[in-house]
């Protein structure tokens, strides 16, 4: 999940880069809820019967931090590798796009059934299977000897990613006592928020280092030595799957049409903006929209629908599901131009990059980090102030790059990319906590789980959406007009999420991050 929320809010960053998945701190009821029971109640922290020792529940929390950082850091990290890659394989800017596209639309749509998975077959068996495959399919990424295969292994990536996530959460839900819940939800967010730094650094340090001549190659081989230590201690900590519930229903219909609304969408919006609006794009959008259509109808009439069809009549509820993927598809693909527009505009190297979006990222992290103290008393005008927030740096920027071009120095848009990090995190830490805040309990887990995938396909949209209005300016106006047209199409979409945030409820629900649950970064 974008320094963004995979969120904990992967919240992508995002950072599905630094930005939505990356310091997504999406409301922390998401990942707990999912592994609860098909009814969406999550279980009682501490009633999984005997709690482990001190020491165990210390080590599963260290296995479930890897498991949240592996995701984070590969939902980062072609922020920083895409030029590099799409240089070495070909691809061009199609390749470009679908890198982190394809990763956050497998995580999304399979994020939604995921918990449900867990709950049939055992959390233990689901984490295992979900690492195992997340370790393979890095393999494969990091081998890869074409943009196809690379794009494949990246979906397979965020699938089984979609299957490891929510499991975590569910397991220390169960076991945990609640005092030791409480002190592993208070961790996740500063943790998880050095993943989403360390994702771009990373990959920027290692594509500079060029370790073995293997170029970019190593950003995903990594995963061998991590994912292969979270096998082994997955092996030997996790409780045995003593309540499985095989008469778990999961809505394979449901799920199918809600995968290929997505695909039709997302497919569609990158074409289309890259090679013009042809029959193809036009009606990939709406075979998603008639599919999409097809999916709100079915939650109407299955006997366990993956989303509760009282939650799209709820006003505040959908309206903040619209918002969040509208400023987190806008804010995601921002921070994906930014990069291109370093590396290619401003000629940094893939590590100078990285460290230029810093400042990004320990905004989103001061930022969030501070709304889980004040959510409970500003409610839905710490988004107002967010999205200010992110209309003041990307103005600030688009002075800078009007003025100067591709003149400027990194440390020269250091404080307004700050400032514009500022404001995604505290957009990133309220508007799925406030969209929680008028739904019935009951409610609780299909409202979560469905927010955590509209966050992770939002950062999907965005990295394309407007890495493809960058890349069609660049081709014809240079780098320095595609990254102004870039930045008047995210201080738009900015200013006109800010009326819509009065639909929303006013304070968010009592369990939110800044209440003592965790929020995912």
């Amino acid at each position: 999940m974008d320094p963004t929320t995979q969120q904990p809010a992967q919240t992508e960053a995002p950072v599905a880069t630094p930005g939505p998945a990356s310091a997504s701190p999406a409301a922390s009821t998401a990942r707990t809820a999912q592994g609860g029971p098909p009814t969406g109640e999550a279980a009682p922290p501490g009633t999984g019967g005997t709690p482990p020792s001190t020491r165990l529940m210390w080590a599963i929390l260290g296995l479930v931090l890897l498991a949240d950082a592996l995701d984070m850091i590969d939902s980062t990290v072609t922020t920083i590798a895409a030029p590099t890659v799409a240089a070495d394989l070909g691809g061009g800017p199609g390749l470009i796009k679908w890198l982190g596209s394809s990763y956050a639309l497998a995580m999304g749509v399979l994020l939604v059934i995921g918990g449900r998975l867990g709950d049939k077959f055992g959390q233990r068996r689901l984490f295992l299977a979900g690492m195992a495959g997340f370790t393979a399919a890095s393999a494969v990424c990091g081998i890869a000897p074409d943009p196809a295969l690379l794009i494949v292994a990246r979906v397979a990536q965020g699938a089984f990613g979609a299957l490891l996530i929510p499991q975590g959460m569910a397991i220390m839900t169960k076991t945990f006592t609640r005092d030791m819940l409480g002190k592993a939800f208070g961790m996740f967010g500063p943790l998880l928020g050095l993943a989403s730094v360390g994702g771009p650094v990373l990959a920027g340090l290692v594509i500079d280092a060029d370790i073995a001549g293997l170029s970019w190659r190593p950003v995903f081989l990594i995963n061998l030595l991590l994912g292969g230590a979270g096998l082994v201690l997955a092996l030997r900590l996790l409780p045995r799957d003593r309540d499985a519930r095989r008469d778990t229903v999961v809505d394979g219909v449901g799920s199918g049409l809600l995968a290929a609304a997505m695909f039709g969408l997302l497919y569609g919006l990158i074409e289309g903006s890259t090679d013009g609006w042809t029959a193809l794009p036009i009606g990939s959008v709406a075979a998603g929209l008639l599919f999409f259509a097809a999916f709100a109808r079915r939650q109407g009439t299955a006997a366990q629908p993956l989303l509760k069809p009282s939650l799209l009549r709820n006003r505040g509820f959908s309206s903040g599901m619209l918002l969040g993927l509208v400023v987190f598809a806008a804010t995601s693909g921002l921070v994906y131009v930014l990069s291109l527009f370093m590396q290619d505009g401003l000629h940094a190297t893939p590590r100078t990059a990285a460290l230029g979006l810093l400042p990004l990222t320990l905004g989103i992290i001061v930022s969030a980090g501070a709304c889980m103290a004040l959510i409970k008393r500003l409610g839905r005008n710490l988004i107002r102030i967010g999205l200010l927030l992110v209309l003041g740096g990307c103005g600030w920027l688009l002075a800078l790059v009007a003025h100067s071009g591709t003149s400027l120095s990194l440390w020269g848009l250091a404080p307004a990319v700050f400032l514009t990090g500022l404001g995604m995190g505290a957009c990133y830490g309220t508007i799925f906590d406030v969209a929680l805040g008028d739904i019935a309990g009951d409610e609780a887990g299909s409202a979560s789980g469905s927010l955590s995938a509209v966050q992770q396909l939002a950062a999907g949209i965005g990295s394309a959406a407007v890495t493809s209005v960058f890349f069609r300016i660049a081709d014809t106006g240079g780098q320095g007009r595609a990254m102004t047209i870039s930045l008047i199409v995210v201080l738009a979409v900015a200013a006109v999420c800010l009326p819509a945030v009065g639909l929303l409820p006013r304070k968010a629900p009592d369990d939110a991050p800044g209440h003592g649950a965790p929020a995912e970064t």
